[in-house]
């Protein structure tokens, strides 16, 4: 789908008109999601909190509407999107756009990592807080983050039972990315590149045996229902998604609204992450009862000597020497994410 096209559509949809010329007079502003509306998860009930927060903190001055399951723009054109203006905001899902966002994707080149959930959000805040290059990578593409929504701790959802590396030998697992590739190679297994939507189907063909995932993914996925057994490998949160505005348009915000934009994007990943722990505990629940998941330890002492294997060490250095490029200080950010 082309732009012309989009644009099109916006038209036709009778969307508000909320360029930078006249967004510090719309009352309205777009928000272009991959997300059905009729999702449960944390990610679709938080932004409906972020709308209902906008609107009560502007006084109803102001509002977000939300055009759900990619109406406006599929997920891989979302960035392009915003950065054209066809929407205001949007969730931007980061790990598909590592060469695109290289710098925001920085978790994503170390897996596994020591940070939980609620640490993958905050060093996200405090890298675009103290390094300036963060931010930088998204105003060249005319985008501005005002959120961060990471994802949960992952460990790995299988068909057989999974106890140690040993298990884990010869098996086809799910892959994307950068990190899980070569990790995935490093452990003896076959990585299998499929995209989100495809692996419940892959999982109940036996296409692949297992997919790294978190509990409350696995059960909005349902991928649950073909792999009943999940193994606590201790990859360490992924990061997710940019809650980001098109730079236009935020820059041609009043300061009043501005500031709530800005407050509102802090507040918004606290009330996200308490949500997403609450979905993983009552996924958890579920799976000791009708889901009928088995649970079970695995040993971290296996999976740490795996980081000196030559192909993590290179998707690792890929992402240091773009970083270096950047003028970045690399071992100061890296040192948060040494498993």
């Amino acid at each position: 789908m082309n732009w012309t096209t989009l644009s099109a559509m916006a038209v036709a949809m009778s969307l508000p008109v909320t360029l930078a010329a006249t967004t510090a007079q719309a009352d309205t502003y777009r928000y272009i999601t991959y997300k059905p509306e009729g999702a449960n998860d944390a990610h679709a009930r938080s932004l409906k909190w972020l709308v209902e927060e906008f609107a009560k903190r502007t006084g109803g001055k102001h509002k977000i509407e939300v055009f759900w399951g990619g109406s406006v723009a599929a997920v891989g054109e979302t960035p392009d999107a915003l950065a054209n203006g066809v929407g205001d905001m949007g969730d931007i899902v980061t790990p598909y756009f590592p060469d695109q966002f290289p710098l925001n994707n920085a978790v994503g080149f170390f897996i596994p990592q020591p940070l939980d959930s609620r640490e993958v959000g905050e060093a996200m805040v405090d890298w675009h807080a103290t390094y300036p290059q963060f931010d930088d990578e998204l105003k060249s593409q005319n985008l501005h983050a005002f959120a961060f929504r990471p994802l949960e701790s992952y460990g790995m959802l299988c068909k057989q039972p999974i106890a140690s590396m040993a298990d884990l030998k010869g098996k086809r697992i799910r892959s994307y990315g950068f990190a899980y590739p070569a990790l995935i190679e490093a452990m003896g297994a076959t990585p299998v590149s499929i995209t989100t939507s495809d692996t419940y189907e892959a999982l109940e063909r036996s296409i692949v045996d297992c997919a790294p995932i978190g509990p409350a993914l696995a059960r909005g996925f349902k991928y649950d229902e073909v792999a009943k057994y999940y193994s606590e490998v201790p990859f360490g949160a992924s990061f997710g998604h940019i809650l980001a505005m098109n730079l236009d348009s935020y820059m041609g915000l009043d300061d009043e609204t501005r500031a709530v934009i800005d407050q509102l994007g802090h507040d918004y990943m606290e009330e996200y992450a308490a949500m997403l722990e609450q979905d993983e505990t009552t996924v958890r629940e579920a799976w000791k009862g009708d889901l009928g998941v088995t649970v079970a330890e695995f040993p971290a002492d296996e999976l740490a000597p795996l980081i000196e294997d030559p192909g993590v060490q290179a998707v690792r250095a890929e992402w240091q020497a773009k970083a270096e490029a950047a003028g970045l200080p690399v071992d100061e950010i890296v040192a948060k994410l040494r498993f």
